[in-house]
Formats: structure tokens, C-alpha cells, sequence
């Protein structure tokens, strides 16, 4: 518990400015997993899906599913890719720190990069902006423009607020849920190495709250890429 993340600080020479080199690493392991699976995934494809094309194919109508319930498919078919991206990237980087964490000399290393507030909340904003970029293209900058003084001009303010707490919402429910996971995991690691009944006491917990953090994982997942699409249908489907 005593760990600590390998930051470097006063990057380029910009006071302040730091880059936590382990979130710089998950991401990049993450990113490599997610490609490698999806290339495997999809590089054979069959008429009879079958073993991980199934999978796939599974994958695809699920988040199908995710989009169709929060606004006409018409619409909504182009943010396909961006919701297979969003549940396979944060499924794997929920997981990744489940079975195990990497500490070198008191710097953690290896670990699940949703536990970081800084990277859930980087992809809450890009999120929240790419709602905007989508409302603007898809509605017209004046039509979308309107929606912030609709009913009435007095709600701009409370709508200006309401974008803040969704990028807040968005980005630290995923980080309180995964970064509780992993320091339960982290205290129970610490009791299992104090003595032989440490170990057997600790065992059976440790092994129950891996199983349920898996769980943990896969719903965060989903409902990330479930609160991205009702945000996205707030801003791209003129009936909202």
C-alpha cells in the first residue's frame, strides 16, 4: 500500500506539466491487446461463425443493442465502432490489474489504468466533446446552438453545469469502482504475505472478490458505453 506511480514531473521543460509513465504503459499494453484480439477476431471470417468470431459477432449486436435503445439505428450506426472501441478498451483495462499488480521498488507499474482519475476523466472529455463535434455535424452549428437556450434562454446556465457533471460523472464512476477493486485486492495481498494464516485466511476472499471484480469490470464497461450513447442521442437526435 505503500506505493507509489512513476511520474515524471516538469515535462519539455513546462513547470508542472507531468507524465505518469505506468498510466503511459497500461495504455499502450491495453490498446495492443484490444488490436491483437479484434485482428484474430476477424481475420477469418465465416459464413458459420464459430470460436471467437461468434464472439465478435456477439460483441457487435450487443453494442448494436446499446445504440438502437437510445436512438434510431439511421442515426446511429456510425457510432458502432466508437462503442465496440469503448467496451473492448475499458473491459480489457478493468481486468488487466485483477489478477496481478507490478511494484518495482515501490513504484507501481502494472496495473489497471481505469484506477487512475486522470486517464477515466481524459476519456470522460474526450467523450463529452465528442458529443459536440457529433451534435454540431450531424444537427448544424445554429440548430444545435438553439438546444442550450430550449424551453427558454434562462436554462443556458443549467446546461452549461449539466455538461461539467456528466464529464465528472462519467469519468469518476468508472475510476471509484475499479480503483476500490484493486486496493481491496491490494489489502488482501498485505494480509496473505503477513503469516501462513494470513495466507489461508486471506485466500478464499482474495479469490471470490477477483471473481466479482470481473463482474465489476464488464458492467463498468458496459455502462460507460451505455451512458456515452444517451449522451451522444441527447446531442445528435433532434426528439431530446
Amino acid at each position: 500500500m505503500d506505493h507509489e506511480n512513476p511520474i515524471v514531473h516538469d515535462i519539455f521543460g513546462i513547470p508542472g506539466a507531468s507524465l505518469n509513465l505506468s498510466n503511459l504503459m497500461m495504455t499502450f499494453i491495453v490498446c495492443l491487446i484490444v488490436f491483437v484480439f479484434c485482428v484474430w477476431g476477424s481475420r477469418k471470417l465465416q459464413m458459420k461463425p464459430k470460436g471467437i468470431q461468434n464472439f465478435m459477432e456477439w460483441a457487435v449486436e450487443f453494442v448494436r443493442g446499446i445504440i438502437q435503445d437510445n436512438m434510431d439505428w439511421k442515426t446511429g450506426r456510425i457510432f458502432l465502432p466508437l462503442g465496440l472501441t469503448l467496451i473492448f478498451y475499458i473491459l480489457v483495462s478493468n481486468l488487466i490489474g485483477v489478477a496481478t499488480v507490478g511494484v518495482v521498488e515501490h513504484d507501481l507499474w502494472w496495473k489497471s489504468p481505469t484506477a487512475d482519475a486522470v486517464m477515466t476523466l481524459t476519456l470522460s472529455t474526450m467523450i463529452i466533446a465528442l458529443t459536440h463535434y457529433y451534435g454540431i455535424k450531424l444537427r448544424g452549428t445554429k440548430a444545435y446552438l438553439k438546444t442550450y437556450v430550449s424551453p427558454v434562454p434562462l436554462m443556458l446556465p443549467f446546461k452549461i453545469v449539466e455538461e461539467f457533471t456528466n464529464t465528472l460523472t462519467l469519468g469518476l464512476r468508472l475510476f471509484g469502482n475499479i480503483y476500490a477493486g484493486e486496493i481491496l485486492l491490494s489489502l488482501l495481498v498485505g494480509l496473505a504475505t503477513t503469516s501462513i494464516f494470513g495466507f489461508f485466511g486471506a485466500a478464499l476472499p482474495m479469490l471470490a472478490w477477483q471473481t466479482f471484480s470481473v463482474f465489476i469490470g464488464a458492467i463498468q464497461s458496459y455502462v460507460f458505453v451505455m451512458l456515452t450513447m444517451v449522451y451522444m442521442s441527447h446531442k445528435v437526435s433532434s426528439d431530446h
